[in-house]
């Protein structure tokens, strides 16, 4: 249970005992009314102050604004062939990812041949992880590349 419907329900409890107590003759009534009145406010408020936030949640929710092209369809076909081959290349290397692929592709590795040849300190000082994993992902680029 959400700890802001815990809060609103003593609150409402916290009216009931003030229309109790309205209703029935109670020694010093009026104290007993300002009381569960504010401590009824009170949970109002602490209810209040622990909704989640919808705000956050509607904001990455929300898609990326899209920038028109003037791309011609020749060109768009031809990037959308290609990019989807050599990323789906790069990741059949066990441990790299899309993402990875998309990180190797920028440094100019575009295929399992080109990781095969690359060399692992070089790779690891340019995307800054260690060389024990980039030297992994180029001993399973040559086997991939010697089945192919």
């Amino acid at each position: 249970m959400r700890s802001d419907y815990a809060l609103y329900t003593v609150a409402i409890i916290f009216f009931i005992l003030t229309g109790i107590v309205l209703a029935y003759q109670v020694e010093l009534k009026e104290l007993w009314t300002v009381a569960t009145v504010v401590l009824g406010l009170l949970f109002i408020g602490l209810g209040y102050s622990q909704r989640p936030k919808p705000a956050a949640a509607t904001m990455e929710a929300l898609p990326a604004p899209t920038v028109p092209t003037t791309i011609t369809e020749e060109k768009t076909e031809i990037l959308t062939e290609a990019a989807p081959t050599t990323v789906a290349a790069l990741t059949e290397v066990k441990g790299i990812g899309e993402k990875r692929a998309e990180q190797l592709k920028t440094l100019g590795i575009n295929s399992i041949e080109d990781l095969a040849q690359a060399s692992a300190k070089d790779l690891a000082a340019k995307l800054k992880i260690s060389p024990k994993i980039t030297g992994r992902w180029i001993e399973n680029a040559k086997k991939l590349a010697e089945k192919s």
